[in-house]
């Protein structure tokens, strides 16, 4: 047992330097956690100076340890740090007069080389080696998503079942904070870009003549494409993130696993409510983006003489519904879209504090590619159809 003495807790160190290649330390009195300090970095500055002075022959240091009254593992590890020292430079190591007792527990850390792993190298891939990689992980990224769709086409199968077992109170309550808390930032953006695209194609037909043409232009424009598409883009950065954010950290916190252990639906239970949420909210800040750039490009062509009836008139000869409809349909598709892929990089989140990031990050990248992917292909349907 340690004698708490105060003459054996104060460690006391003798460092002779026999010749250039041979050195002795005498250590004195305890070398414990509280004590270690003080010697520690004495030794080692007095170790460095020497090892430095004739480096190119070999060093041979010996460690008297016959008079350590105490040693914990704060003293084995400054044992150790000595040895390493050593050997990093091609020294030997002595150590002699340790207690048996202790020698026991400086054993079990030996070889030290196994506390000082060489670092790894990492070997530079080849392309074919990285081009594998990313199609294989583009393919599971596409199979999950293949199977996440299979999941929430599932789940809208269940609602229309049995209505009443949805979690309503908390598809209200992120309606309300994907819709309403969204309301300044979609303002601000649809104000802007409605006074931006009126500037910008007043500039292209005011040689022609034909500015009065230009807030009915724009504003079909606002309704087939512009409206949704911001809509879209601001609900993933904004709603998107914030769901694989919520449902990653459950992830994280094994509340997912806990609630499929508990034998409740995660797909039902925390999925359905966010996408059908992003259901009902895309359409409503689309139609609210709508008007607020048909308002800012009226607005701006004022400044063009163009009075605000003109611009009202000319935009009811140019809209009609289908423009509308063809909006809202394409809103409908990206709030499904933007939210299943929010909730779907929630569930993928893996662990470690740095996952719920990634998570999120990939969420709102996904949902922007998608929506361009979505968008293309409703212009391709446009082209054909005419709608």
């Amino acid at each position: 047992m340690k004698n708490n003495t105060s003459s054996e807790v104060s460690p006391q160190i003798q460092w002779e330097v026999l010749s250039p290649q041979k050195a002795k330390l005498t250590l004195t009195g305890s070398l414990d956690t509280h004590s270690i300090a003080k010697i520690w970095k004495d030794v080692t500055e007095r170790q460095a100076l020497w090892m430095k002075n004739n480096s190119s022959s070999s060093k041979n240091l010996t460690i008297d340890a016959s008079n350590i009254s105490y040693l914990d593992g704060s003293g084995v590890a400054f044992l150790i740090d000595i040895q390493h020292q050593l050997e990093m430079n091609q020294g030997q190591f002595e150590l002699i007069g340790l207690d048996s007792k202790y020698q026991a527990l400086l054993s079990r850390f030996h070889p030290i080389e196994t506390l000082y792993p060489k670092p790894v190298k990492n070997e530079k891939e080849g392309w074919i080696t990285s081009l594998g990689k990313s199609s294989y992980g583009m393919y599971n990224d596409v199979r999950e998503l293949i199977i996440f769709i299979g999941k929430i086409t599932a789940g809208f199968l269940w609602i229309l079942r049995k209505p009443h077992e949805l979690r309503w109170n908390d598809l209200v309550t992120v309606a309300s904070q994907a819709g309403i808390f969204a309301l300044p930032i979609v303002t601000l953006v649809a104000f802007l870009i409605g006074v931006i695209l009126a500037f910008q194609t007043a500039i292209g037909l005011m040689p022609f003549g034909a500015t009065t043409y230009v807030a009915p232009l724009v504003s079909k424009g606002i309704f087939r494409e512009l409206g949704p598409l911001i809509t879209a883009i601001l609900f993933a950065g904004r709603s998107s993130a914030a769901f694989a954010a919520e449902i990653g950290t459950m992830t994280v916190n094994n509340e997912v696993d806990a609630l499929t252990t508990a034998g409740i639906n995660p797909i039902r239970f925390l999925v359905m409510p966010r996408v059908l949420a992003g259901i009902l909210v895309v359409p409503i800040l689309t139609i609210f983006a709508n008007l607020i750039s048909v308002c800012a490009v009226t607005f701006t062509m004022t400044l063009y003489k163009i009075p605000f009836i003109t611009s009202y008139n000319g935009l009811l000869n140019m809209v009609n519904l289908s423009d509308i409809y063809s909006g809202l349909i394409k809103s409908v598709i990206f709030g499904i879209v933007v939210s299943s892929v929010g909730c779907l990089r929630g569930m993928q989140t893996g662990t470690g504090a740095a996952a719920v990031g990634i998570s999120t990050t990939r969420a709102v990248v996904s949902s922007i590619v998608l929506i361009v992917f979505v968008d293309g292909i409703f212009a391709f349907i446009s082209y054909k159809t005419g709608f």
